[in-house]
């Protein structure tokens, strides 16, 4: 029998727009914690205790009915009580948290022993109202006061937070209770006696406020939790995406939880349904909105809900920096980072309102925007976001570029700015060869391929807005970059690519996943595609849990690290594109294969954000990275692109088509999808690998005239961005 190991953290989440709740299994929060329920980037709850006559309970188990709802049960332990003994685990306890918008809690007693039991209920609350920043930090300063008021008539326990002009307000509404409750000593206390076979029940309900908005708890109970607007949301989310079906069970658990995943990571846009959104990047520490983040997931989405980029770039495009701010390192035209609403950025103590410390997400945006157009053939979008676009392509030029030696570069002008922007973004992540930090500014590898593709797709798109001589520019600016990049950027002796270009221009020659977006991007010649291929495919860098972000050699490799030696899933589904693209399906499909390995070890089979670089044997399973969000959404997003690999996935929706070039490995010989949408066409299409290695497919439903099977299409190589110089 195949052993089963569940990786992941013991707690338990909860999560729902802009709210969210971390606890220990048994649902409590034992302070000092960076556990809590959380809501606009304010921890609201910092302890959370229940007892029993000041006696704690015993876990029995506990688990998610839903992203947002979960129950845990509990047993007594022995009890000494004024009327007698209670014999321990003769009364059960059974806690129901559903969040949605406030928290509702339903508290559930009940006597399985012979006599009547006499005790008190008591729950040990304490809000120390932090912001999310100070606590993953682990240095809380408490700057404004607290306060608590206690109304025994309506049964609501209110603790407010003021400082100056920033408010946090959580009320406790006791409702539905079987015996009323009392306020003392920092406790809710219930008096409960309760007979043999008897039940006791209460509701609390915790409604959360800020400045702007309240946001109250549902009023229904647990068991209704599956019939709740989140609920129904969720189903609609999954009726609306597409559907997958396959014989390998592994891979079919791992898409439909990255689906979900997906589904819950939705924050709504103020004024619309809820299909149309923007992403949070993961939980407990990114649970808002993130420049850089929202544009990956919308490129991950292509294939499952094409729509899903259109809040994405509407929410990201009214926040494109209008002026230069050093302090928050933005500049005209800039795609922004991040944006937080909690009492330091409130106070302009954090950059955050938004930060614009990132590189990448500007290019980013012009690829979302050329691929969303692709997939949905919306021309409006285009011209919704064509102005956003220009201020993006005049940033690259004016401030991507800082020193005009046709690369683009980085580095903060802040004094709380980022040291890395690009997408390894922690402070150790960019290593010389002998491990020391590499000095600034610094010009990435992928960065000048995300400019090379960006400048490309909306020479595309210029072309289809019938301004041949825009486009045309946008393809000389292109094969001029591809000529210097490979120029600069190649190392022969080594057959890889130098991980970024200093401050003083000198190749960082330390071997790390970054030139595998360099394939996705298709800034590589095809002549040294294989060479970038096998290098990363070494087994310094191929842990067989996916690829390292740093070689295993590297002097500063630490396979526990954030980002010197761990595996990132979006990571590998991106550099399993660059590998597909440039045919190498088999080296594709081999990493795809890691990965829904993996995610079969974690709880839930839910990908978390990073996890170890550890060496896969047979006798070992993936290692969890402490710290990592979990549910992340770039990380469930990476099963979708590799989806996209295996099937070479090349919507067309302007034309009408659709594209394949489907390469099914062994270890999945069946596929099935449903619901595939490209523009207004939908296909269901069934995909069969054969005894001969190729992959034969049907198309089940849907107009089989508008699907073609057609090689991917590889933008770069050295003669087609030659050919595109014009005249």
């Amino acid at each position: 029998m195949a052993l089963e190991v569940a990786v992941g953290p013991q707690k338990l989440v909860l999560n729902q727009g802009s709210g969210f709740a971390v606890t220990d299994q048994d649902g409590q929060i034992n302070w000092p914690t960076d556990k809590g329920v959380y809501y606009s980037d304010t921890r609201m709850i910092s302890s959370w205790r229940i007892y029993a006559d000041g006696v704690p309970w015993d876990l029995l188990n506990s688990g998610n009915i839903a992203f947002f709802a979960a129950r845990i049960f509990l047993a007594n332990r022995k009890l000494t009580t004024q009327t007698g003994e209670i014999e321990a685990q003769t009364l059960g306890l059974t806690i129901g948290r559903t969040l949605e918008g406030g928290l509702h809690e339903d508290l559930d007693l009940v006597n399985h022993g012979a006599t009547t039991a006499q005790f008190n209920l008591e729950i040990a609350m304490r809000s120390d109202f932090a912001d999310l920043f100070e606590v993953k930090s682990g240095n809380i300063v408490r700057r404004g006061r607290v306060t608590t008021s206690w109304s025994k008539a309506r049964q609501t326990l209110a603790t407010s937070y003021a400082n100056k002009d920033f408010h946090r307000r959580l009320t406790v509404q006791v409702r539905n209770a079987d015996s009323p409750a009392v306020y003392a000593n920092g406790r809710l206390s219930f008096d409960i006696r309760i007979a043999p076979g008897a039940t006791w029940h209460a509701c609390l309900l915790y409604a959360f406020s800020d400045d702007h908005t309240k946001e109250p708890a549902p009023r229904a109970c647990i068991e209704h939790c599956l019939q709740s607007k989140s609920a129904n949301r969720l189903a609609d989310w999954e009726a609306k995406s597409l559907t997958l079906n396959t014989d390998n069970q592994e891979f079919y658990r791992f898409y439909h939880q990255s689906l979900e995943d997906m589904g819950a990571l939705r924050l709504p846009l103020e004024g619309t349904d809820h299909l149309e959104f923007v992403p949070a990047a993961g939980i407990p520490w990114f649970v808002g909105l993130f420049g850089r983040d929202s544009l990956i997931v919308s490129l991950q989405n292509a294939m499952v809900y094409p729509d899903f980029p259109r809040g994405s770039l509407e929410v990201l495009g009214r926040w494109q920096a209008r002026k230069r701010d050093d302090y928050r390192d933005a500049e005209p035209g800039k795609i922004m980072h991040e944006l937080r609403t909690g009492e330091l950025a409130h106070f302009k103590m954090i950059p955050h309102t938004p930060y614009y410390g990132t590189a990448d997400a500007t290019p980013l945006y012009l690829i979302v925007l050329h691929n969303a157009w692709r997939s949905t053939g919306d021309d409006g979008l285009l011209e919704r976001h064509m102005a956003t676009a220009e201020r993006c392509l005049a940033w690259i030029d004016n401030y991507g570029d800082r020193d005009r030696d046709g690369f683009q570069e980085y580095q903060t002008r802040s004094s709380a700015g980022y040291e890395n922007q690009g997408w390894k973004d922690s402070g150790e992540a960019l290593v010389y060869p002998d491990g020391s930090l590499v000095k600034g500014p610094k010009a990435l590898c992928e960065l000048q391929g995300y400019v090379y593709d960006a400048w490309r797709r909306m020479a595309e798109i210029y072309d289809a807005l019938g301004k041949p001589r825009r486009a045309a520019n946008l393809r000389t600016k292109a094969s001029n970059l591809y000529r210097r990049f490979n120029e600069a950027f190649w190392d022969e002796e080594s057959g890889f690519y130098a991980f970024c270009l200093d401050g003083e221009k000198k190749p960082v020659l330390s071997v790390a996943s970054n030139p595998g977006h360099c394939l996705w991007s298709g800034i590589v010649p095809r002549d040294r595609a294989a060479r970038v291929v096998r290098r990363l495919m070494e087994s310094d860098m191929w842990s067989g849990w996916g690829i390292r972000t740093l070689s295993a050699n590297h002097p500063a490799f630490n396979p526990h690290s954030y980002q010197n030696g761990s595996v990132w899933p979006h990571d590998n589904g991106l550099i399993a594109l660059g590998f597909r693209r440039y045919g190498f399906a088999d080296e594709a499909a081999m990493i795809a294969r890691d990965i829904s390995r993996a995610a079969s070890y974690f709880q839930q089979h839910r990908m978390p954000e990073l996890y170890a670089g550890l060496q896969r044997t047979p006798t070992n399973f993936p290692v969890q990275y402490l710290g990592a969000n979990v549910p992340q959404a770039w990380a469930a997003g990476s099963c979708f692109w590799l989806l996209q690999a295996m099937l070479g996935f090349q919507p067309d929706a302007p034309a009408g088509k659709l594209h394949l070039d489907p390469a099914l490995p062994k270890w999945m010989p069946d596929l099935r999808l449903e619901n595939l949408q490209v523009g207004r066409r939908s296909f269901d299409i069934r995909f069969t690998r054969q005894g001969d290695g190729k992959t034969a497919w049907e198309v089940l439903k849907g107009d089989g005239r508008a699907v073609s099977e057609r090689a991917i299409a590889t933008y770069g190589g050295e003669d087609e961005a030659a050919a595109a110089v014009p005249a």
